[in-house]
């Protein structure tokens, strides 16, 4: 009966054609043992390996066919600076590592912690969420250096300070130049300067631009297993009104559910005071979101788009101007992007 579970999934077309393109996709990651998997992950950019089949590929070619030794640990803080880590890890010669985040948005992103282009694809390493290490030598029997690496590297990602053994900084493991496939050209940054008037339904009004919100950087560039190839960084918009009230929830809601009908494609994620709000609603609370107070917003997705313009017609939505965004029909969608 173990049997027959087990190969359930091939009893049906679409199954057995998962099952072939699977295997012919892990072979072909097979016959690169001497690289580095997040590497060869990254180089591939293949959006067809979802956060199920890299989860398998892990287990099956790196413990399974490898040996690699691994650490797992859900992160007791949140890191910002992937960027400081990869650096460190950069001197690890002996060692060869690979790293696996389970991003609350993205699924699973795998890179090869070395270089700082791939890891800080992750983002925000954030409080809570699961990162395990794998540690090995490519396809030479392990040694208890390679658990020593991986536990060391749980700690590193967790914000503490370690200090690596000689054992694990000599070796042939260097860091490689590694480079992503070309697609279609990445959205340049967006830019926070405001048009002379933007259209909120059908009265022209003047957006409010204010001061204190962040620039908006360029869209990050990820390796995601399962989830969107691609999600920007977090953008604050500071709240310009004496209060975020329910006037400017609502124009909150209309401005993304007018950006998802004609994006469909994205995401949009809100984020206050680093935790996501599922319910825009319950930012509405007297006396939580004051004037100054900074909402921040990621978009993700493939082929993002309107970003600076969806930052300018939140930073209005928060505004003391959040009522352009309420007219017309209530159950209507503004035609804004």
């Amino acid at each position: 009966m173990a049997d027959n579970a087990n190969l359930e999934i091939l009893s049906t077309r679409s199954g057995f054609n998962s099952a072939v393109r699977h295997i012919k996709k892990t072979m072909e990651i097979a016959s690169n043992a001497n690289s580095n998997l997040g590497d060869i992950i990254y180089e591939m950019d293949d959006e067809e390996l979802t956060s199920g089949r890299t989860g398998l590929l892990l287990r099956m070619l790196l413990v399974d066919k490898l040996g690699y030794k691994t650490a797992s640990a859900n992160l007791s803080s949140t890191v910002n600076d992937l960027g400081v880590l990869a650096k460190e890890f950069g001197k690890w010669n002996g060692v060869d590592l690979v790293a696996a985040y389970h991003h609350p948005e993205m699924g699973l992103l795998v890179a090869n912690p070395k270089v700082a282009e791939e890891l800080t694809g992750f983002g925000q390493l954030r409080k809570r969420e699961l990162m395990v290490v794998y540690a090995g030598l490519q396809g030479n029997d392990t040694d208890e250096n390679c658990q020593k690496a991986a536990d060391l590297a749980i700690k590193l990602f967790e914000g503490s300070k370690v200090t690596a053994p000689s054992a694990l900084t000599r070796g042939k493991y260097t860091v490689k130049k590694v480079s992503k496939p070309k697609k279609a050209e990445e959205e340049k940054p967006a830019k926070t300067k405001a048009p002379a008037k933007v259209k909120a339904g059908k009265k022209k009004v003047s957006p409010s631009a204010p001061a204190a919100a962040k620039k908006a950087p360029s869209v990050v560039q990820v390796k995601s297993s399962g989830g969107p190839a691609k999600m920007t960084p977090r953008y604050a918009v500071v709240v310009q009104n004496e209060l975020f009230h329910n006037g400017n929830v609502e124009a909150w809601k209309r401005i993304i559910a007018s950006y998802k009908a004609k994006h469909t494609s994205l995401e949009v994620y809100i984020y206050y005071e680093n935790e996501r709000i599922l319910d825009i609603n319950s930012l509405f609370k007297w006396g939580k979101v004051k004037h100054g107070s900074a909402i921040e917003f990621a978009v993700a997705g493939n082929e993002i788009q309107d970003v600076a313009k969806l930052q300018r017609y939140l930073a209005q939505g928060a505004s003391h101007m959040f009522e352009a965004f309420l007219r017309g029909p209530v159950n209507s969608v503004l035609k804004l992007f």
